[in-house]
């Protein structure tokens, strides 16, 4: 929902506005990589030295012939899951260019700082890559001569990529080596000082106003992956993971809540205790804020069993579903991360029946006097919260669909290649464009293999058009036999112009 007013807005929203699309582009490039972190969870909990089945070779310990074995398990998570992040990184500022351009840059901070997990100089040089070589082009955008368009894109990324890795390898890589200390000397601090589960009381409420993100995945991923090289196990991948305050939240609206929010409690429980959806039982929150209690002494409770009983996983548990947090617990953490989710389930029940009790009265008085219920109105602020559509109300029941039309913006020449003869297409009609003095849209080329389905227009020669409506099935395709020369290219311009006038 979005409103108009005259007032200035308050400068706490737009930062949080602002956190809130940090940890969204974050969770964008972590995300997509998840079953990587869960391929080396699961080698790491085989083939380290206190693993299930211990294995030199794989798990990097012991020597083969004199020569100490490098294994599968550091080399993951220094080498491979880094540069994976950075790829995902560069490529959501700036397409396959920007991929490339930000996981070079990668390349020398991981180079220049061994021994130190880069997963946070990943976060950063991925995207910094991917924007550098974005702001390149935009130099001789509209001025590169047809036929010349592959000799200058390979050159120029090429030259910035070296000149980026060798910025990573002197200047970057001991800031962030810098940066990692201090967060783990942080983290080593608050664990001596037993004041871990204190943790609860900003990353509960965080999660229910999306402000999670940016400290699970910048912060806590990285940490948690040195500690399991360093121990087989982390207790920091479970901080926001543990599905126990959020499924005992719901079991109290499900025995003593009132209307709809009663009615769809089981269905939710299951959405997010199984299926690992947290997303799910924020709008329960929002109505009540005072659940944020209920909320942060489950969190608080699970984290201090996990301290307790010494116990954590060996990698990310996302989604946060029970079966991927007992899929990634630790040989030796079984009985501590299964107390930790039931004593945080039971915590989080206990003081949401409580409130729920309080405030049973009011709640039946307002729903007989058929006022809007608070549910309804919590999802539409959950949506706010979010910054951008959220698909709670369609789970649970409660939302709307709307759809609403957009002008052009994007305009995609797809090939196999994404390079040649597409890249001289996306030149010709970009002049086009600009005779018409159309502003406000652009136009790309890329690889038909690369393309997503959130662009307006896919321009594609004859042959590759049934592919790339199979990639983009919400765009306007347009089939041409010449990209160098066509008449479709005047239909196209006639569509920008009518759509975005």
């Amino acid at each position: 929902m979005t409103t108009t007013s005259s007032a200035v807005p308050k400068s706490g929203s737009s930062a949080r506005v602002r956190v809130q699309r940090f940890g969204t582009f974050l969770s964008g490039m972590v995300m997509p990589n998840i079953p990587a972190f869960i391929a080396w969870g699961i080698i790491t909990a085989f083939f380290i030295q206190t693993g299930w089945t211990p294995n030199g070779i794989l798990g990097g310990f012991g020597t083969t012939n004199g020569v100490a074995n490098p294994g599968l398990v550091g080399p993951i998570i220094t080498w491979l899951i880094p540069l994976l992040i950075a790829s995902q990184g560069g490529r959501m500022v700036y397409g396959t260019r920007g991929a490339v351009v930000g996981t070079v840059m990668t390349m020398g901070v991981i180079v220049g700082s061994l021994g130190t997990t880069m997963i946070l100089g990943a976060m950063i040089c991925g995207p910094l890559g991917g924007y550098l070589i974005k702001q390149v082009d935009r130099i001789w955008e509209n001025k590169i001569k047809a036929g010349f368009e592959m000799l200058v894109n390979n050159f120029s990324a090429g030259i910035l990529g070296f000149g980026l890795a060798l910025a990573g390898f002197f200047w970057l890589s001991p800031i962030f080596d810098w940066i990692a200390t201090i967060l783990g000397d942080g983290v080593k601090a608050l664990v001596n000082a037993h004041l871990l589960p204190l943790a609860s009381i900003f990353i509960e409420p965080a999660k229910v106003v999306f402000l999670n993100n940016a400290i699970n995945h910048g912060v806590l991923d990285q940490l948690g992956a040195q500690q399991v090289q360093q121990t087989g196990k982390s207790i920091l991948f479970l901080l926001e993971a543990n599905p126990g305050p959020g499924v005992g939240l719901l079991l109290a609206f499900m025995f003593f809540g009132v209307g709809v929010a009663r009615a769809t409690a089981p269905g939710a429980i299951i959405i997010q205790f199984f299926g690992g959806i947290h997303e799910i039982y924020f709008p329960y929150v929002l109505s009540k804020p005072m659940l944020l209690l209920a909320v942060i002494a489950g969190g608080a409770t699970g984290v201090a069993t996990n301290v307790t009983f010494q116990s954590g996983l060996v990698a990310p548990a996302s989604p946060g579903s029970i079966f991927a947090v007992i899929f990634e617990t630790a040989k030796d953490s079984y009985v501590g991360v299964i107390l930790s989710v039931i004593l945080s389930a039971a915590v989080s029940f206990f003081v949401t029946a409580i409130i729920l009790r309080a405030s049973r009265n009011r709640d039946l008085a307002a729903e007989a006097s058929g006022e809007q219920d608070a549910l309804v109105t919590a999802v539409a602020r959950n949506a706010a919260n979010k910054g951008r559509e959220s698909r709670v109300g369609d789970l649970l029941g409660t939302g709307t669909g709307t759809t609403t039309a957009s002008k052009v913006q994007t305009i995609v020449f797809a090939c196999d290649a994404g390079m040649g003869s597409s890249a001289m297409g996306a030149t010709v009609l970009r002049n086009k464009i600009k005779k018409a003095g159309i502003e406000g849209v652009t136009v790309v080329n890329k690889a038909i293999a690369n393309l997503t389905d959130d662009v307006d227009i896919v321009i594609t020669q004859e042959q590759l058009t049934e592919r790339a409506r199979q990639k983009t099935p919400s765009a306007e395709h347009y089939s041409v036999d010449n990209f160098m020369s066509s008449t479709k290219y005047d239909e196209v311009v006639a569509e920008v112009t009518a759509r975005n006038s």
